[in-house]
Order: structure tokens, then C-alpha cells, then sequence
């Protein structure tokens, strides 16, 4: 008996140790099915900056490679041969994707608190409204004349900064779905009870609760801002206020038609295919490089509210 008592609690040992091995080697696993998933994703970034720095006869022979043999910086050149001109762009389209981002954000949340407020009379017609725009809209013509002839926004910061924010109707819905889901009818009533009035609980209580999503609605809409060329080439005329999209593509646009026109002429070796790979890396590099400090709020955005409890 002595000896049984004594072995139990050598066995029970042994079958947490056999428990804790098993779930470190399926840990283990796990973290190196992700890594190679991971590997794979960066991969495509990798041939992408490895392929803008390779020469264009090396491109058009041999295609895109993970290391490049002949090492050339001809697209780079090709894009900062005006310096200036780059750097406005850039300049251009910081202040837009900022400016555009933070007014789009938070005029979207008080839009949401207001349709989540049950003692809104029409916040349903209203909802319906606004989902009803984004399946219908009156066209480009209209579109055109309203913003130019009536509220005068040709060649202005601001027809870049509200354009594409007619795009972002839906977000709003989104915000107010993400406010009933995770911020308690309570919170808001007790304030009320305590006398803060609908602005003052909209700035102090809901808006901050409402940070997850708004980093990861705010994200798609600085891409919205930062990958926009239509606007532009629609309501802008003046140089010095085209943002980088733009530019690129008037440089693409360029390079097409001189090597259309140095193949009647002559032999006119432009780096038409290393500009279209070096052209992505300018224009996702900020992007890339804001997104870890976002990235936390951006995965809690996206989980938070699925599963309640």
C-alpha cells in the first residue's frame, strides 16, 4: 500500500509532463506553420524590391528573380530625375492622408453615435439613406458640375480631401455596429444622468471607447486617400498640387508614349518594366511603414465584437 500511495504521485507527474510535451510540440508546430505562412507573404515583396533594382534587359530576358544579377538603380533615376517634383507629390498626398483621415474619422463616428441613439426618431430611415448611396449614385456628369460649378472646388485641397470621402458612407454604418455591439447603453445613460450632454459624451466617452475601430476603419481610408489618382486628374490643373499617385502615373503615361514613339525613331531604351516595380515600392513605402503602429488596434478592430461575452 506504502508503495502503491507512493507511486501515484509519480504517475501523475509523469502524465502532466507527457500533457505539457504534447502541447509544447503542437505550440511549436503551430508557430512554424505561421512562420512559413509568413514567408510565403513576404516573399512577393521581396522578388518586387529585388526586381526594381535589376536592369531592364535582365527583366525582359530572364523575368523576375529573387536576387538580382545586374544590379541597376535606372527606374529609381528614372523617378527622382526632379527631386522636387517627387517631394511635393509626397507633401501633397501626407497633408491629403492625414487631413482627409482624421475629418473622415470622426465626423463618421459622430454620424454612427448619432444613428445608434434610440431616441433618434429617424436613425432608420437614415441608415437606409445613407446604404441606399452606395448602390445608387447620379453619375459623373452631375458628380462634376455639382463640384465644380456650384461649390467652386476645382483646383483646391478640398475637392481632395471630400471626394473621396463620398466613399466612406458605408464605414459609418460599420461604426454604429461596432458601437451597439460593444459599448453599453449604461454607460451613455449615466452620463446623461450626471448632466453631460450628447457632445460632451460623444467626445469623452464613446469616442475613445471606439478606438480599435477606428485605427482599423481609419487604415482602409488612408489607403483610400494615398491610392488616389481619379481625383486629380479629374479637378486639378495645377502641378504643384498633384499628389504622388498622380504623378506616378503621368510618369507611367509618359514612358508609354516616348517608347511607343522611340520605335518609329529609333532604339530608345527606357526602364518601362523596372519604373512600373520601383514605382510600387515609392508609392507603398509610407504605408508599409505606418501600418506596425497601427497593427495592434487593427487585429483588435477586426476581432473584437465577434464573440460576445
Amino acid at each position: 500500500k506504502t508503495m502503491r500511495s507512493f507511486n501515484q504521485p509519480g504517475k501523475k507527474a509523469v502524465k502532466k509532463l507527457e500533457a505539457a510535451s504534447k502541447n509544447d510540440f503542437a505550440t511549436i508546430m503551430f508557430h512554424a506553420v505561421i512562420l512559413i505562412m509568413a514567408l510565403f507573404a513576404l516573399l512577393p515583396f521581396v522578388v518586387l524590391l529585388d526586381s526594381s533594382l535589376s536592369s531592364e534587359s535582365h527583366i525582359l530576358v530572364h523575368g523576375y528573380t529573387l536576387i538580382p544579377r545586374h544590379f541597376s538603380l535606372d527606374a529609381y533615376k528614372f523617378i527622382f530625375r526632379s527631386p522636387g517634383e517627387v517631394l511635393t507629390s509626397y507633401k501633397v498626398s501626407i497633408i491629403v492622408t492625414v487631413v482627409g483621415t482624421a475629418a473622415a474619422l470622426f465626423f463618421s463616428a459622430m454620424g454612427a453615435y448619432v444613428m445608434y441613439r434610440k431616441d433618434v426618431k429617424y436613425r432608420n430611415g437614415l441608415a437606409f439613406y445613407l446604404f441606399f448611396t452606395t448602390l445608387f449614385n447620379g453619375g459623373l456628369a452631375p458628380y462634376y458640375i455639382l463640384l465644380v460649378r456650384y461649390l467652386h472646388m476645382k483646383n483646391s485641397y478640398s475637392v481632395l480631401i471630400l471626394s473621396p470621402a463620398v466613399n466612406f458612407v458605408i464605414y459609418i454604418l460599420i461604426l454604429r455596429s461596432f458601437i451597439k455591439s460593444t459599448i453599453p447603453d449604461a454607460v451613455v445613460e449615466s452620463a446623461k444622468i450626471d448632466g453631460a450632454n450628447d457632445m460632451r459624451i460623444f467626445l469623452r466617452i464613446v469616442f475613445p471607447l471606439m478606438k480599435p475601430a477606428l485605427a482599423s476603419i481609419g487604415l482602409f481610408m488612408a489607403l483610400a486617400y494615398w491610392n488616389d489618382w481619379w481625383t486629380p486628374m479629374m479637378f486639378v490643373e495645377h502641378q504643384n498640387m498633384f499628389p504622388l499617385q498622380y504623378t506616378l502615373y503621368q510618369m507611367l503615361s509618359m514612358m508609354n508614349v516616348s517608347g511607343q514613339f522611340g520605335q518609329h525613331m529609333g532604339n530608345v531604351q527606357l526602364p518601362k518594366e523596372t519604373f512600373k516595380l520601383a514605382m510600387t515600392v515609392v508609392a507603398t513605402g509610407p504605408i508599409v511603414l505606418v501600418y506596425p503602429f497601427v497593427q495592434k488596434y487593427f487585429v483588435k478592430g477586426i476581432t473584437i465584437g465577434a464573440v460576445k461575452g
